[in-house]
């Protein structure tokens, strides 16, 4: 797959969380919530500032981060999932 995001946008894979259970029930995959941790694939080149320059982006591909339950695009690539988000929608690096 070669996919590079535009501008200040980042391509990121939502991770697997383990299995849940809560009080010895397991909840079934269609009641869990999305994760809110991803790993990013691919970046963009930066936004476009003002004076003509880009803005480096924050995070780099290989960075796991964190960002907000309703944020980005979802999108589906060779049968994969991906996220789409602006930097500004990404909320923090796990180190």
């Amino acid at each position: 797959m070669d996919l590079r995001p535009l501008h200040d946008r980042v391509l990121v894979k939502r991770l697997d969380e383990g299995e849940q259970k809560v009080g010895g029930i397991i909840i079934p995959d269609t009641a869990k919530e999305k994760p809110q941790q991803a790993e990013v694939k691919a970046v963009g080149n930066g936004k476009l500032l003002d004076s003509g320059k880009r803005a480096a982006l924050d995070v780099k591909p290989g960075d796991r981060i964190l960002f907000g339950k309703y944020s980005g695009s979802d999108i589906k690539i060779e049968g994969d999932e991906y996220l789409i988000l602006t930097e500004d929608e990404i909320l923090g690096v796990l180190e």
